[in-house]
């Protein structure tokens, strides 16, 4: 049986209505596909404080988590994911990329422009179902 993982993922604005990207590296997991930032949800912690807590460490910056846009159930080969969006910005600090190889700030019309991670694809259809209240 496959072990289930519940991760969490922000969806980072800027003032211009871009959505901050970014490139798993090649020591990650999926390397090279792009995904939203965030984390595994440790025992006892609520999914808004796993995303600050990620954030901060992988990108350097603080943000304010507003509301959740998609759970995703998805099934790769070694483990399911189960994957919860939430819209967030940046309160303190500027982005850096620490872990993943890069970051991008992309026009929500440029989403699929991109190669996704396959649990966050339904978040990019989402946005770009005007889905959520940006």
């Amino acid at each position: 049986m496959k072990k289930t993982v519940r991760v969490v993922g922000a969806v980072i604005f800027d003032d211009q209505n871009r959505v901050l990207c970014a490139l798993r590296s090649h020591t990650m997991s999926l390397p090279n596909l792009w995904e939203f930032p965030g984390g595994k949800v440790e025992k006892g912690e609520k999914e808004e404080e796993t995303l600050v807590r990620e954030i901060h460490e992988e990108l350097g910056c603080t943000i304010e988590v507003h509301g959740k846009i998609e759970e995703v159930h998805y099934e790769y080969p070694q483990v399911i994911v189960h994957l919860l969006t939430y819209k967030a910005t940046i309160i303190e600090g500027e982005p850096q990329a620490k872990e993943h190889a890069e970051l991008r700030w992309v026009p929500l019309r440029d989403l699929k422009s991109l190669e996704w991670a396959p649990a966050d694809i339904p978040t990019v259809d989402a946005l770009l179902a005007n889905q959520v209240n940006i």
